[in-house]
């Protein structure tokens, strides 16, 4: 059986490699098909589909939008999305202005704690407009202040952290809806993120399928095998599409790989059909 990945992110947004860096190592590992699904912004994926003709690697268009609901970030996936559309990439701008807002503030609270380093320092290393928390780790980590990304966040740029102040976004209703225009495919990425157990997460994706919701992501490097299980279990009640995927980054989540995340992390290329056909009837 070949193994698709479908959450991938590249230097066009927090990832460490561009997305030839990113296809190399989907075809290293055996990848059929896949997604570049970078945070707030579609850049990477023209390139990431020529790239992947050439490798015979299928590239799914596909993003990840960030979105606040109560206490918890949920980020929303989409899947086969027209990534042109002048409506859906207005929006994704205001959501990365919202991140340029953001960091310097985080900057200046890193400056107060004696850390030396400046705004334009991490614009230069992330190379993007989408700038986040995972490019000021990195320039933490070449600074010396930290040894890793995860100390960065665990010290200074996670939610209770020293430096760490919350972002404007939009709410998952939001985020669907804007998917859903541009004829997109919304997945509610890593459940684990809100906090629920399996009645709550239920109850929160029948909120969300009656917004617009049309699928969870299962199969996921950190979810543990009861958790896979409560989640497809919930695919099933509410008739949910299933995805998966590994959430590569690089230097920021060294211990997942493309493909097969921590290692055991295998989703089945049989995902792939029920997403294309509800792309094509949605």
């Amino acid at each position: 059986m070949s193994r698709i990945d479908l959450h991938l992110h590249t230097t066009h947004s927090d990832g460490s490699l561009p997305p030839a860096g990113v296809l190399a190592l989907a075809k290293q590992a055996g990848v059929s098909a896949l997604a570049i699904t970078d945070h707030d912004i579609v850049d990477g994926i023209p390139e990431a589909i020529k790239i992947g003709a050439d490798l015979g690697i299928e590239v799914i268009p596909g993003i990840e939008i960030s979105s606040r609901w109560g206490d918890a970030e949920l980020h929303i996936l989409g899947y086969f999305l027209d990534w042109k559309d002048q409506a859906l990439n207005r929006r994704l701008e205001q959501v990365r202005t919202g991140r340029h807002r953001r960091n310097p503030q985080i900057i200046e609270k890193l400056n107060a704690l004696g850390l030396a380093l400046t705004y334009q320092e991490v614009q230069e290393l992330a190379g993007t407009e989408s700038v986040g928390r995972p490019h000021i780790a990195r320039v933490l980590m070449q600074k010396g202040y930290v040894q890793s990304a995860k100390e960065a966040f665990d010290r200074y740029l996670a939610e209770g952290a020293a430096a760490y102040v919350p972002r404007e976004l939009p709410d998952p209703a939001e985020a669907i809806a804007w998917l859903r225009a541009a004829r997109g495919i919304p997945v509610l990425a890593h459940p684990v993120w809100a906090k629920q157990d399996e009645a709550g997460l239920l109850k929160l994706c029948e909120k969300l399928k009656s917004e617009g919701l049309m699928g969870i992501e299962v199969h996921y490097s950190t979810h543990k095998p009861q958790q896979t299980k409560d989640y497809l279990n919930i695919a099933t009640r509410l008739d949910l599409l299933v995805t998966g995927g590994s959430d590569f980054h690089g230097v920021t989540k060294p211990d997942i790989e493309v493909g097969i995340g921590r290692g055991g992390l295998k989703v089945p290329s049989k995902l792939l059909e029920p997403l294309r056909k509800a792309a094509t009837t949605s």
